[in-house]
């Protein structure tokens, strides 16, 4: 004759829907997925999306996770898009790649003279773009989680050492759109658009004579070989500016409590967390670049002036574009030039 034992049996059941109940508890609720278009190991990668990524599962306790793909789902100018019709949950991407005028505020952080590290920049660009300038509004269908800028933008070359002006005539100069798209035109360069990964066939090829970009991107995308001049300019010639979104439909699935805290680790905390990621990448690339023998110079006193004017131009005609919208577009730049802290 068998034993029964059912009391002990019953306790068993217990706790085994107990444990049940706590690993599901312990699975995310919602698993968000971030297409990401640079490479791998590029320094903002590794040093600011999968860290963020990583903060928001653990300030969500794990209800909430993102998993960051290894191939993007779409090209880079695609990306906003993306997020808004849900192709993936979370993306970023830089304002310039858009070209219609959806993002017009957005070129404050775009213009020359605007900082020397991305830290106080990125910060600078959230605070005054998303608060003043309400960047949410130019964000339509996605929730805006995240603003930031590079180091400061600079041009590079395998022609020749930048002089004067006319020593930029003629250059076929790699650009990412916006506002260093026509400044360059301005001083005389033949621009064309392309993403970063386009640049390394391009310039080993000579399809183009130079680029403008950060230091990093020089050894980021591999270009050490294919350039020899590298001018600089107080606050940079030029930034780009970047947007980190999310779906809003996505947004939405999340409570009330894990909203709070993924806002609490995003905005001016991501601004600060990329920057530093952008500022190490800089330095390190410095180094790397002098050490091939890529000459960094400041720009003469007559480019300088070329520059400052032809910038003049472009942010008074910004200023009176968003003045029709009720926008102090003047004030704006003052503050972010107050926050980095570039005279002006």
């Amino acid at each position: 004759m068998g034993l029964k034992f059912p009391k002990i049996a019953n306790a068993f059941a217990g706790i085994a829907i107990g444990v049940g109940a706590f690993a599901s508890a312990a699975i995310a609720e919602t698993e968000l997925v971030m297409s990401s278009w640079l490479p791998p190991r590029h320094p903002i990668v590794v040093g600011a999306m999968k860290p963020w990524a990583e903060q928001i599962e653990e300030v969500t306790e794990g209800r909430v996770t993102v998993r960051v793909l290894t191939s993007p789902l779409g090209a880079p100018p695609a990306h906003f898009d993306m997020a808004a019709e849900g192709v993936a949950d979370i993306t970023y991407g830089l304002h310039s790649f858009t070209t219609d005028d959806r993002f017009q505020r957005s070129r404050i952080g775009q213009f020359s003279f605007l900082g020397d590290d991305a830290v106080s920049g990125s910060k600078a660009f959230w605070n005054v773009y998303a608060n003043d300038l309400d960047a949410q509004a130019e964000h339509e269908g996605v929730k805006l989680l995240g603003l930031f800028v590079h180091g400061p933008g600079v041009l590079h070359n395998n022609v020749r050492r930048i002089e004067t002006v006319d020593d930029i005539a003629g250059l076929k100069i790699r650009v990412p759109g916006g506002y260093i798209a026509d400044l360059m035109a301005d001083l005389g360069a033949t621009t064309l658009f392309m993403s970063s990964g386009e640049v390394y066939e391009k310039l080993s090829r000579g399809v183009i004579d130079g680029v403008t970009f950060t230091y990093e991107a020089l050894t980021a995308f591999n270009l050490t070989d294919d350039l020899q001049y590298s001018m600089r300019v107080p606050g940079g010639i030029y930034n780009t500016t970047w947007f980190v979104v999310m779906n809003d439909d996505k947004w939405n699935e999340i409570s009330a409590e894990d909203q709070a805290a993924i806002e609490a680790i995003s905005g001016e905390a991501f601004a600060e967390l990329v920057g530093a990621a952008w500022n190490a990448a800089d330095e390190a690339a410095i180094e790397e670049i002098q050490a091939e023998g890529i000459e960094i110079y400041d720009a003469p006193a007559p480019v300088l002036e070329a520059i400052k004017q032809a910038a003049a131009a472009y942010e008074q005609a910004w200023i009176d574009a968003i003045a029709a919208d009720g926008y102090d577009g003047a004030a704006a730049l003052g503050a972010f030039r107050a926050q980095t802290g570039v005279a002006y």
